[in-house]
């Protein structure tokens, strides 16, 4: 859950926004359990910088398919 967390801050700094913000967005198209537990043993490999980047980027591709 750290992780998560880690995750959810990071994104919310990068796009200027509160973490509450970001969290919503990420449960409204299910990218924690559906992407960040998955894909934990890579992501967590990664710089903060491009956990953010990609966080942002994912978070985008899925809202667009929603």
């Amino acid at each position: 859950m750290a992780f998560v967390a880690t995750c959810i801050e990071a994104t919310a700094r990068k796009l200027g926004v509160g973490y509450r913000v970001v969290f919503d967005r990420m449960e409204k198209v299910n990218m924690i359990d559906g992407y960040i537990y998955p894909c934990y043993e890579t992501l967590h490999t990664e710089s903060r910088e491009n956990i953010a980047d990609d966080m942002i980027t994912c978070l985008n591709n899925w809202e667009a398919r929603a």
